[in-house]
């Protein structure tokens, strides 16, 4: 047997067996809903109805936070706004939006769509919750750099709760988590997916590069490495212009494909809302087609999760809300724009011709690329290199997030940092050589139930979250009286 074979043997029943757990099944409105999907949804509701729909009214604000307005000089930080944003958004924006979309509009069908638009919206409300605590909590270290996210918030914040033990356990199950889950699902599926991808632009199973998915594998770890051992501040610069530049080509490419197929759009959007509220062939009706929308929107943002607050607690800001309004753009650019256009490339494809949500040999990034290619031939060349930027800006993004993790349990030393960068490096090569897929599903496991911990704690120091934002808010009524 292969070593990925051996470790698959193994591992899987422990994979099934984790996510028997986490993603246990309740039956609700005649359909049998994921709990972890439920409790993120709760939670996303709850956030906006407390903070009185942030998610829409901060948006103009959160705007000029991004444009500096607020900035003071010398504030506590490494990087900016805009920085900060670029970070969180690559560890989101990635494989999932291009190919978890397709998978949901084959199992849900185009109404799908409209669920995991209004999950996104949601979920902003939960990202500005979570990453103005992971701001508000977070340690500066004596190097000058600083950690933050829920491990930092779940401690200090249960301990002024007068929960001190309770804090310390859940910030370290956060972390131990983190470690472990980010070696999947930001980094050997990464890898893979895009390797996949790279072998149907050169050949598929007549490509040269067919097992030799370690070649791909060590020169993308070359590349991420390169990146993540100049710490936050280096990955805040690529990811800074790595984000607008690879958002921009498949948004562009997305949009030229629907407008080339523009004849088909009305019908596709005809067709997402009429399958939202009456959808046919899927089990559980209405709320099965909701289950699969909002399941591919909070896999896709990870509002509730608490990765992004990782990444946006190293801005540099003496007003924690700031943050927290800014990382509003996430879930909204993540699920709002980027997977609706998927969405609707994949639609007008199937208005033009029905039969192409029911062919089985298109799947995932498969079927998105395949959309793509019947309108341009040569698109599915783009789309790779895409998708290889998606992956890349996914993995060093992750690497800081499992970093953050490492340190928080074994210390800040610079050796300490190093071995996490290398073992990182490391699962990168070896997630494009091999398929270990209840290994990913383990880490996936993990990752999601980390929601748990963090909504718990959210919602107890939502009164937090409200003291920051009035102060800031302050401020704000301050600068605009002397303006």
């Amino acid at each position: 047997m292969q070593f990925d074979e051996v470790v698959e043997q193994n591992f899987k029943p422990v994979a099934e067996a984790l996510s028997n757990i986490v993603f246990v099944k309740a039956e609700l409105f005649g359909a049998e809903w994921p709990v972890v999907v439920l409790w993120l949804l709760a939670g996303a509701f709850v956030f906006t109805v407390l903070h009185k729909g942030v998610n829409f009214r901060g948006i103009p604000l959160a705007i000029r936070v991004l444009r500096g307005d607020f900035d003071v000089k010398d504030a506590p930080g490494e990087v900016t706004h805009a920085q900060a944003l670029a970070t969180a958004l690559s560890g989101t924006v990635g494989i999932g939006n291009i190919g978890g979309v397709a998978v949901a509009v084959a199992m849900g069908g185009p109404g799908a769509t409209l669920w995991m638009i209004l999950a996104g919206l949601l979920g902003m409300a939960t990202k500005y919750v979570e990453c103005t605590l992971g701001v508000r909590y977070r340690r500066t270290n004596g190097d000058g750099t600083v950690s933050g996210g829920p491990m930092f918030y779940l401690e200090k914040g249960f301990a002024e709760l007068g929960q001190k033990g309770v804090g310390q356990v859940f910030g370290k199950f956060y972390a131990l988590c983190m470690v472990i889950g980010c070696l999947g699902i930001g980094n050997m599926f990464q890898s893979n997916q895009a390797f996949e991808q790279f072998l149907f632009v050169t050949g598929g199973k007549e490509s040269w590069f067919v097992g030799k998915g370690w070649l791909f594998g060590v020169v993308l770890a070359i590349g991420v490495g390169a990146v993540i051992v100049g710490g936050v501040r280096v990955i805040a610069q690529v990811t800074v212009r790595l984000v607008p530049f690879m958002g921009i080509l498949y948004v562009v490419s997305a949009v030229v494909i629907i407008l080339m197929n523009v004849q088909h759009l009305g019908g596709a959007i005809a067709a997402i809302v009429e399958g939202a509220f009456a959808p046919t062939g899927v089990a559980g009706g209405m709320a099965g087609v909701m289950i699969i929308g909002f399941k591919r929107a909070v896999f896709s943002n990870e509002a509730g999760i608490g990765s992004a607050s990782i990444a946006h607690a190293a801005v540099k800001t003496d007003a924690p809300a700031t943050e927290g309004l800014v990382a509003l753009f996430g879930p909204f650019v993540d699920t709002v724009v980027i997977c609706t256009l998927t969405a609707l490339v994949i639609g007008v494809t199937a208005q033009a011709d029905p039969t192409f949500l029911t062919q089985t040999e298109f799947k995932g990034v498969g079927m998105t690329s395949e959309a793509f290619r019947r309108a341009v031939s040569f698109s599915p060349y783009p789309l790779a290199f895409a998708a290889l930027l998606f992956a890349f800006s996914t993995a060093i993004s992750w690497s800081y997030y499992g970093l953050k993790g490492w340190t928080y349990l074994f210390g800040e030393g610079y050796r300490t940092r190093l071995a996490f960068k290398g073992i990182f490096c490391f699962f990168v090569a070896v997630g494009a050589a091999i398929q270990l897929q209840s290994v990913i599903d383990f880490s996936d496991a993990l990752v999601f139930m980390l929601c748990v911990p963090n909504i718990i704690g959210l919602v107890l120091l939502t009164k937090v979250v409200k003291e920051e934002h009035a102060r800031f808010m302050e401020r704000v009524a301050a600068k605009d009286q002397t303006a």
